[in-house]
């Protein structure tokens, strides 16, 4: 298999691992969600610290770690990836699936905006288009949630924002997710010893206790498809392949646990599809013109 091939099907193996993830976290409906978010934490950072370990790069990590400045950005970006897991898991929780593959389907908009505005990119007319035509997509939602669809703009805000403060790392993607998981670990680790103390950090359910170990997998697991086939596709493929994940939750939202799909809510996911079309048309524009 060429190594484009195997690229691809690692970065679509992380969308469709992302796109599941929905079934995932209803599985741990019970437990509180501040919880859930807490073991994600140790435990992914207990699978980061052995790939890095097995690669040989944990001294880099912990050189690189000595810069304060490096401290303060991955400060920055472990709030907002934080905020967006708690949001997540919590929409999720909520019968609000719909909403957040509304925030993902927004994110690269948002992307383009904060480049823009921030970073100095240019964008060409046609991915300007898309930003109007995707904001007229969610304008719809409002009528069809009866007020601001939050969830969805809450998840797109935090992780657009994470996205933007990493561009100002000088450490990889799993360096980086390492780092701020170590910031949020004493945090986490307070409150699992808070809770052990009442109803106990694992749950009384061995299969609960399970799942909650088996977070740091559901995470760790699409962030290693994700890097590998990163490093071998173009950004263009990679930007028409991560709309495979909002697509698979709200098929699994409306579909799977009937979240409720009225009339302007189609109409509104229909006219962001028309700006994901009109995105990724841009894309291969770009890039044949590159």
């Amino acid at each position: 298999m060429k190594e484009s091939s195997k690229g691809t099907l690692a970065a679509t193996s992380a969308f469709l691992l992302w796109s599941i993830l929905p079934i995932f976290w209803k599985s741990l409906e019970g437990v509180p969600v501040q919880q859930t978010s807490a073991h994600r934490v140790v435990w992914t950072l207990l699978i980061l610290i052995i790939i890095l370990g097995v690669r040989g790069k944990l001294k880099e990590l912990i050189v690189a770690i000595r810069s304060p400045k490096v401290i303060l950005i991955h400060l920055a970006a472990a709030l907002c990836l934080s905020g967006n897991w708690l949001l997540y898991v919590w929409a999720t929780l909520n019968d609000r699936i719909l909403e957040g593959a509304l925030g993902y389907y927004i994110n690269p908009f948002l992307y383009i905006i904060l480049g823009s505005l921030f970073l100095g990119e240019k964008h060409t007319r046609m991915q300007m288009v898309a930003i109007l035509v995707a904001a007229v997509g969610v304008a719809l939602q409002f009528p069809a949630v009866e007020g601001v669809p939050w969830t969805a703009i809450g998840l797109a805000v935090t992780f657009a924002g994470y996205g933007m403060i990493r561009k100002t790392s000088p450490l990889g993607s799993f360096d980086g997710l390492t780092l701020e998981t170590a910031i949020m670990l004493p945090i986490s680790m307070i409150y699992l010893c808070m809770v052990h103390q009442s109803t106990g950090a694992f749950g009384n359910d061995p299969t609960v206790s399970l799942l909650l170990i088996a977070t740091g997998v559901a995470t760790a697991a699409p962030l290693l498809c994700f890097a590998r086939g990163a490093r071998s596709i173009s950004l263009s493929l990679l930007g028409i392949l991560q709309f495979i994940g909002p697509t698979g939750q709200l098929l699994i939202g409306w579909l799977m646990y009937h979240e409720p799909m009225p009339f302007l809510r189609i109409l509104s996911f229909a006219v962001i599809w028309l700006a994901v079309i009109i995105y990724i048309i841009s894309l291969r524009k770009k890039f044949q013109n590159s």
